[in-house]
């Protein structure tokens, strides 16, 4: 039987969300807009939601750059986003 939800950590903080959701998708249900930012020092989310223009990009598991449209959370994951370091 699979879980109700999943437990992932987002720039520290835990948060529980639905199993099968993206990362993007999860951190834009948490309000979070800012997932990187560009060379210029502009904020970055996403744009296509089809992993084709890397504007949702952020570090998962200490991996970067991932994809965050592309990605399903799994239990345990860690997510940080450039914002956190805005």
């Amino acid at each position: 039987m699979a879980p109700d939800a999943l437990t992932i950590t987002v720039d520290g903080v835990t948060v529980r969300v639905p199993p099968g959701t993206t990362v993007a998708a999860a951190l834009l249900h948490l309000g979070r807009t800012r997932f990187h930012d560009s060379p210029g020092g502009e904020g970055r989310g996403p744009v296509c939601g089809m992993g084709t223009c890397f504007e949702c990009v952020v570090t998962v598991d200490g991996q970067f750059p991932v994809r965050s449209c592309l990605v399903r959370c799994r239990d345990g994951m860690e997510v940080v986003t450039r914002a956190a370091f805005s």
